[in-house]
């Protein structure tokens, strides 16, 4: 086959154009939040993030899932719900210091890397998660 015998109707994939459509839309999405709560579970490293989720993770789950959704460029699941998200407020009753931010940072980079996030979407990404961990954190060390 020649170049000239290639049909002009194939379109070329296009490029993602959000981190949502770059990391697979929703199921991949969806198995990056599943594997993290799962770390939680099985990494001690992770044993006092989770100790802060309470004994059932199924609305943690859910509320990341559709928060990560929009946050990624995709729908807006979580505001459509519940409105803003308020991430600060919202945490503020937990106690989130410098080890609980490096703890989830690690935990969800494990995850994306354990889940095939590209490495260059997940190095942007780990970035951004811990600016936002660490805009989080309400008390010292």
């Amino acid at each position: 086959m020649t170049s000239s015998d290639t049909p002009v109707d194939t379109p070329a994939a296009a490029p993602a154009t959000t981190p949502f459509e770059w990391i697979g839309g929703e199921p991949a999405v969806r198995s990056l939040v599943d594997r993290f709560y799962d770390l939680m579970d099985l990494e001690p490293a992770y044993a006092a993030l989770r100790a802060a989720h309470g004994s059932a993770l199924a609305d943690a789950r859910d509320k990341l899932f559709w928060f990560l959704c929009g946050w990624l460029g995709g729908p807006d699941h979580y505001q459509s719900r519940f409105g803003h998200p308020r991430l600060r407020m919202r945490h503020m009753p937990f106690s989130i210091g410098v080890k609980e931010r490096d703890e989830w940072v690690a935990c969800m980079d494990q995850a994306m890397q354990e889940t095939g996030v590209p490495e260059p979407l997940r190095a942007r990404l780990k970035g951004s998660f811990m600016g936002t961990a660490d805009w989080m954190r309400n008390r010292g060390g």
